[in-house]
């Protein structure tokens, strides 16, 4: 079986999981199938579900797409074959409950051909990162931690260099380098070498990419309970406005998407359902909004 073919079917089987867990969590909404097809080559299965008893909106996409590189792929995303093929599962987690955090996750792989449809470059790419409102320490070190435990059963590098890229890439850098949230991990470009073939990085990418529902769901479980106020919710839509801000204006998986005639609305799934951008907003100072906001100006080291 072909990397590509090998991998497609572990999405596929991913999806399932994630998807399943994720209604067994909720308790009360069931996600949406819509099967779609790209004009230009391949398709993928959009799932959302919406108003439920956890997630306010949840999207958990498969999409498998391929083409010709046109001019504007060469220019914005810096690529130079003939033909290229990409297939991933991405999601993004909004739930209604303020002090749960929100959560984004990505597991893909690329190739690029020359015009005789020969391969000439692949790698894989990927990450989750956690993007929360309120924040219990607890929290974050649980989630860096499993992430960190993973990584670690490859490589005791790839934790430090993919949460330093990670924080490097969530970053709202026209808001004066704010990070999103408090990060994960994020790898991209991950080729197989003479030291490690790609094969290697395709059984990196799946043992990570299993290990998202256990690094996520027991920190919903802990707060979905949690009571809140229309205060609470007010700041959630605020620093969701930073999270539609990052997803429209930085993010390489929308503008790829985009740039590539993918579906717009599988592409803009991850937007939250409700944000405010209101004019010069800025917490209480010493409030718990002030103290996540201040976190958010400067990446920490949480395990």
């Amino acid at each position: 079986m072909q990397i590509k073919e090998h991998f497609r079917s572990h999405l596929l089987s991913l999806q399932n999981t994630i998807c399943t867990a994720l209604e067994q969590c909720d308790g009360k909404a069931k996600f949406k199938e819509d099967i779609w097809e790209r004009p230009g080559g391949g398709g993928g299965k959009t799932r959302v579900m919406a108003n439920g008893n956890v997630f306010e909106k949840a999207g958990v996409n498969f999409s498998q797409v391929d083409g010709v590189v046109t001019p504007a792929m060469k220019t914005q995303l810096q690529l130079s074959g003939h033909y290229f093929y990409a297939t991933g599962v991405s999601l993004v987690l909004h739930p209604s409950n303020p002090f749960v955090p929100t959560v984004h996750a990505n597991y893909r792989y690329f190739e690029l051909y020359n015009q005789h449809h020969q391969v000439v470059d692949a790698w894989f790419g990927g990450g989750a990162d956690l993007t929360p409102y309120y924040l219990w320490e607890e929290d974050a070190r649980h989630f860096h931690g499993v992430l960190k435990n993973t990584c670690d059963e490859f490589d005791s590098s790839f934790y430090p260099l993919f949460k330093k890229e990670c924080d490097r890439y969530f970053v709202n850098k026209h808001r004066n380098n704010e990070c999103r949230g408090i990060g994960g991990i994020f790898f991209d470009h991950l080729r197989g070498d003479e030291i490690r073939s790609i094969d290697f990085y395709r059984l990196f990418t799946q043992t990570v990419a299993e290990a998202f529902l256990p690094a996520y769901l027991p920190i919903v479980h802990k707060r979905q309970l949690l009571s809140f106020t229309k205060d609470n919710k007010y700041w959630q839509e605020i620093r969701r406005g930073r999270y539609t801000e990052f997803n429209l204006v930085h993010d390489r998986g929308t503008l790829f998407g985009l740039k590539t005639n993918g579906r717009t609305e599988s592409i803009l799934m991850s937007l939250p359902p409700t944000v405010r951008f209101d004019y010069a907003y800025e917490p209480a100072a010493g409030s718990p909004e002030y103290e996540l906001q201040k976190i958010c100006e400067m990446p920490r080291d949480w395990v």
